[in-house]
């Protein structure tokens, strides 16, 4: 893969990871047409593509640590004096450890989507196969980013996330797997569903974003380092990937909070509205 792909593929993650549009399928598609167009770069569904998809993953996260850089330390400090506390009471719980109690509702959060993440995995994968799927796919994401800016002010704030919201947003992260399906789309969208503000619907959910992609990451490290090791990409290309993502997606996370707070996602479903249209209809291919 050449330099100057990693950068065009680092930018469409940087841009559309927050976007709630589904970053893996503008991925998919990019690398289709690159392919199409008789650049050089391995089958998407290759170990190695996979790896490169996650590390651009990963540059992302870094977007989310210096956009919430405030929120996330203070969640982090919060962490580890409400443990701390928790020690020293002997283990009983005899204050309101409200850190601790969100790291455990995160904690249950991805319990949910990696019962449903290893349970449908496979069946998930088959839908790039079938470009009608993916345009239903990016039809439904669309409706409900339409659904979430009709919806009144939501009602819960922090210290009212409990188990049944935390599984919800599981669940929507698990969903969002399918192909086609945005996961800061969906874990937002579910999250207000369930009641959530929408500060802390989208807080909640690109925090869960952190240890979740880390986790997919460092497995398919692995399952690539078992396969051989990189033979078609190298650590420059995925060097390279990964820093432009970091830089795209700090604008691209500020503008969809805007966005966000506002009311306004709804500009986002006629994109994939438009964007269903083109792959049903076969101006874009998916299939591999």
């Amino acid at each position: 893969m050449a330099i100057w792909v990693a950068i065009v593929l680092g930018v469409v993650q940087g841009i559309f990871m927050f976007l709630p549009v589904s970053s893996t399928a503008h991925l998919v598609l990019s690398q289709h047409w690159l392919i199409q167009q008789g650049f050089d770069l391995p089958p998407p569904e290759s170990a190695e593509m996979v790896l490169f998809d996650l590390v651009v993953h990963v540059g992302t996260l870094v977007s989310i640590v210096v956009v919430f850089r405030k929120s996330l330390f203070k969640v982090i400090g919060g962490v580890l004096r409400d443990t701390g506390h928790w020690l020293s009471d002997g283990g009983r719980i005899r204050r309101e450890l409200l850190f601790l109690r969100l790291a455990f509702l995160c904690a249950f959060s991805l319990l949910v989507t990696a019962v449903i993440g290893f349970s449908f995995r496979g069946m998930f994968n088959l839908v790039f196969a079938s470009p009608v799927m993916v345009a239903g796919t990016l039809t439904l994401t669309g409706i409900l980013l339409w659904w979430t800016d009709t919806l009144a002010r939501r009602p819960l704030g922090l210290r009212r996330i409990n188990l049944r919201v935390a599984g919800i947003i599981g669940l929507a992260q698990g969903l969002a797997l399918i192909p086609g399906l945005s996961r800061s789309g969906m874990t937002i969208t579910f999250a207000l569903f369930a009641g959530l503000k929408r500060k802390w619907a989208a807080e909640y959910s690109f925090f869960l974003a952190i240890p979740t992609i880390l986790a997919a990451s460092a497995v398919q490290s692995l399952e690539v380092l078992l396969d051989g090791g990189l033979q078609a990409l190298n650590w420059t290309v995925m060097g390279v990937g990964f820093v432009v993502s970091a830089l795209v997606g700090i604008v691209a996370l500020k503008i969809v909070l805007v966005m966000l707070y506002k009311a306004r996602l709804r500009i986002f479903s006629f994109y994939l509205w438009g964007l269903a249209i083109a792959v049903g209809f076969g101006f874009l291919q998916v299939g591999y």
